[in-house]
């Protein structure tokens, strides 16, 4: 094994992948892919709603909790990460969103050049391969996007109908160019089978000689020269070893991961790494600062209509699903819960979308978060409606809990620390007992499970979803991006400031969290990062 390369890419995640990907295409230039986890090669991984099991395996699973969050009423919050090929991509629900035009052209207007909507809209039709035809997407691109439209459940219909009669518009596409409204969601899924970034782009680029990939490999810091990363030193088999990059370094581990790593190498708050006493590389105190998340709540309804629960509770249900999915690929093995939702202002008047909707057809009361287990349906007929705000106004942060690499970091999102926050979580909660009241979804609902109708004041209901409500996977910000390195941590460029030949390229430098689901956001941030890194190889 070569010891030298021309890249060093940590973190085999949805970014590394497409990282790996685009830097090798030119069968020239040798990559070095180093991943802390393994195989995605599981069933559970590459059969879509598998996810269900992967959601607490630690063996594929960081598994992380947070610190006490007042804003939740002192709770943990669990925050499942991919620690795998293809990293959280490799064990999420596949949603496709790219979020809101106007969530890029804020990044734009807080000095980013070169990242707003205009800017960014082809990188994402770069990577995609569409079921169809659209002056909005892409085709031949390497990750497929289905649309579930024709497959989804038949409930899910009658939450359109509702939230139409409620006067929010419908949209045939969260991606086109009219992304406001109700409508069905698309998934990053290919012949039935999860399509990941490991799946889509890493996989096929593993043919290539230049391209080499280390997995049970974890990185423990960067190695520099003055200013200059000139390589990586990781922990692989209960040995340390190192790489060198002729290059560039570039970290893609991730929100946490990224930021981790960065402090652990002497880049972040020269004041907060000296009591781990560890030497600063670079005093840059916005590493590890600027986290944001989504955080979202589920209404539970018992109904009188079939839905995914029966289907799927029953083992012989389990038994036709499975069968029907090695027979055609189809069926609810081959989608998502998360079918049908919306993009919607909490008021009329509100002035951008401000609360993303969730309508599943399915329901998991017997089995919370808290007991850790396999998500199983609940043995009758029932669905969920769920709502996060958009676009969080509160800030939380990261930072190291001691200077052992192995060690998790200390977590602490500060959900729910604004005012702004908490009128959007009242706003959101008014909107869901609205819609279940409304026809035709409020003549199927028998009854409300939770919380239940006891709750019913708006400071119960609020007081509800500090008790009850948890992060949708969506952590990002942690090495925002932009010009003032003060309060960020890599430029325009996604350089790292104070540095050369390092770059941190993942959902970590969103200077501002996007309107939705965010994998899709960050292979574009991978797509234009490898560009950029392209560019700047032949200038030099």
């Amino acid at each position: 094994m070569s010891d030298t390369f021309d890249y060093i890419v940590v973190g085999a995640g949805t970014a590394g992948c497409v990282l790996a990907n685009r830097l090798t295409e030119d069968g020239k230039s040798t990559v070095l892919l180093l991943e802390a986890g393994g195989s995605d090669l599981s069933i559970w991984i590459q059969m879509p709603i598998g996810y269900g099991r992967t959601f607490f395996d630690k063996r594929i699973n960081w598994m992380y909790d947070t610190e006490a969050i007042e804003g939740l009423g002192g709770r943990s919050s669990y925050w499942p990460r991919g620690k795998v090929i293809g990293g959280s991509g490799s064990i999420n629900a596949m949603v496709y969103v790219r979020g809101q035009p106007r969530d890029f052209d804020d990044w734009r207007a807080a000095g980013n050049t070169g990242w707003g909507w205009d800017d960014v809209l082809p990188f994402f039709t770069k990577s995609e391969d569409f079921d169809r035809y659209s002056a909005h997407h892409g085709r031949g691109g390497p990750q497929h996007v289905t649309e579930i439209t024709p497959h989804v459940h038949p409930v899910c219909h009658s939450f359109i109908e509702t939230a139409e009669g409620l006067g929010f518009p419908v949209t045939t596409d969260f991606n086109g160019n009219n992304p406001e409204g109700v409508g069905f969601y698309q998934i990053n899924t290919r012949g039935g089978w999860r399509a990941s970034t490991a799946n889509a782009f890493l996989h096929p680029a593993r043919r290539r000689k230049n391209l080499e990939l280390r997995t049970k490999s974890q990185a423990t810091r960067v190695l520099f020269e003055g200013s200059r990363a000139v390589g990586i030193e990781y922990r692989r088999g209960g040995k340390l070893h190192q790489v060198r990059a002729r290059r560039e370094v570039v970290l893609s581990g991730g929100a946490i991961n990224s930021p981790q790593l960065l402090m652990l190498s002497g880049i972040g708050d020269g004041g907060a790494l000296a009591q781990h006493g560890i030497g600063v590389q670079s005093h840059l105190p916005a590493v590890g600062c600027n986290l944001q998340d989504h955080l979202a709540v589920s209404y539970f309804y018992k109904v009188r209509t079939a839905t995914l629960n029966d289907e799927l509770h029953p083992l012989l249900g389990k038994a036709q699903a499975a069968l029907r999915f090695a027979f055609d690929r189809r069926g609810p093995l081959s989608l998502s819960v998360n079918q049908s939702g919306g993009f919607v202002r909490s008021e009329k008047d509100a002035p951008n979308v401000d609360l993303q909707l969730y309508f599943s057809p399915v329901s998991y009361t017997k089995t919370p978060l808290a007991a850790r287990k396999l998500l199983n349906p609940d043995p009758f007929s029932a669905f969920l409606l769920s709502f996060n705000p958009c676009r969080p106004t509160s800030r939380g942060h990261l930072e190291l809990r001691s200077a052992d690499p192995l060690a998790y970091p200390v977590i602490q999102p500060n959900y729910l620390s604004t005012e702004q926050d908490i009128a959007e979580v009242r706003a959101g909660n008014r909107l869901l007992r609205q819609i279940a009241a409304s026809r035709p979804l409020a003549d199927m609902i028998t009854e409300e499970l939770i919380p239940g109708p006891q709750v019913a004041s708006e400071e119960d209901q609020l007081a509800d979803f500090r008790a009850r409500a948890d992060t949708v996977y969506h952590p990002t910000g942690t090495c925002a991006m932009g010009p003032d390195a003060a309060v960020s941590v890599v430029d325009a460029r996604l350089r790292v400031h104070g540095t050369e030949g390092l770059r941190v390229i993942d959902a970590s430098i969103f200077p501002n969290i996007t309107s939705g689901n965010t994998n899709a956001p960050t292979v574009m941030v991978a797509e234009k990062g490898a560009a950029m890194i392209l560019e700047d190889a032949r200038r030099r």
